[in-house]
C-alpha cells in the first residue's frame, strides 16, 4: 500500500503542484515604491548637482534677471567689437590700396623722370650738334661740320659725324665714310677701323652718321679720325683728340 502511494507521487500520475511566493503583495509594493523613491532621489541629486555646476544653484529671480542682463550686455559689447573690427579691417584695406597705388604712381613717375632725363640729354646733344649746321663764311663744297666721340662704360665709344655741303641746291653726294680709332694698347701704339668697313653716305644738304665701337681690353683711346671718299677720291679728312 505504501509502495503504491509512493509510486503515484513520483510518476506522471502524481497530482499537480503550484509554487507561490512566500512574500505577501503589500511587501512587494513597498519594495517597488522603495526602488522608485531611490531612483527619484538620484535624479533629484543629479539635477541639483547640475544647477550647482552651472552656477544657478540657489539663484533668485533677481539673480536670474541680473544674469540675463549681463548676457545681453556681453552680446551688445561683442556686436560693437565686431562692428569696430570690421571698420578697422576696412580702413586697413583702404590704406593698403592707397599705399599700393601711391607706390605704383611713384614708380611710374621715376620711370618717366628717367625717360625725360634721357630725352633731355639727347636733345642737348642734338642741339649742340645741329648748331654747327650754320655754314661758316668762305666754306665751299663738302665739309665735316662736327666730329664727336665719347667713351661710355669704360669700353664703348659713341661717335657722331656731321657732314655738310655749304652750297645751296648742291647735287646729291654719294660716297663712303671711313672711321678709324687710335690710342695705346699695353703701352704700344694701337689703331683700328670700324669692323664693318667704310659706311655708305648719301645726302644732299647735310648728313649725320653715328655708331658705337667696342674698344679691346687694356686699350686707351686717344683720337678718332674720319675720311670722306667719293669713289677713290678723298674729299675731306677730319680728326679729333680725346
Amino acid at each position: 500500500m505504501r509502495f503504491k502511494l509512493l509510486r503515484r507521487r513520483l510518476t506522471i500520475s502524481a497530482p499537480r503542484m503550484s509554487v507561490q511566493s512566500a512574500l505577501p503583495w503589500p511587501f512587494r509594493w513597498a519594495v517597488i515604491a522603495l526602488v522608485f523613491g531611490f531612483c527619484a532621489a538620484i535624479g533629484l541629486w543629479a539635477f541639483e548637482f547640475g544647477k550647482a555646476f552651472a552656477g544657478l544653484d540657489g539663484g533668485t529671480k533677481e539673480d536670474l534677471a541680473k544674469a540675463t542682463a549681463e548676457i545681453q550686455t556681453l552680446r551688445s559689447e561683442m556686436a560693437t567689437a565686431i562692428v569696430a573690427r570690421n571698420k578697422a579691417q576696412s580702413v586697413a584695406d583702404t590704406v593698403g590700396t592707397l599705399v599700393t597705388a601711391e607706390k605704383s604712381a611713384q614708380e611710374g613717375l621715376l620711370a618717366q623722370n628717367r625717360q625725360l632725363d634721357a630725352e633731355n640729354r639727347r636733345l642737348k646733344d642734338d642741339l649742340g650738334f645741329f648748331e654747327k649746321l650754320i655754314p661758316s663764311t668762305g666754306t665751299e663744297g663738302l665739309a665735316v661740320r662736327a666730329l664727336q666721340a665719347e667713351v661710355q662704360e669704360g669700353r664703348r665709344v659713341k661717335w657722331q659725324v656731321l657732314l655738310m655741303q655749304s652750297q645751296k641746291n648742291s647735287p646729291e653726294f654719294n660716297g663712303q665714310l671711313e672711321v678709324s680709332f687710335s690710342g695705346s694698347q699695353n703701352g704700344k701704339p694701337w689703331n683700328a677701323a670700324l669692323p664693318g668697313g667704310p659706311q655708305e653716305l648719301k645726302f644732299r644738304q647735310y648728313g649725320r652718321t653715328e655708331g658705337v665701337f667696342e674698344l679691346p681690353a687694356q686699350t686707351t683711346l686717344k683720337g678718332v679720325s674720319v675720311r670722306v671718299l667719293e669713289g677713290s677720291v678723298v674729299k675731306v679728312v677730319q680728326s679729333v683728340k680725346l
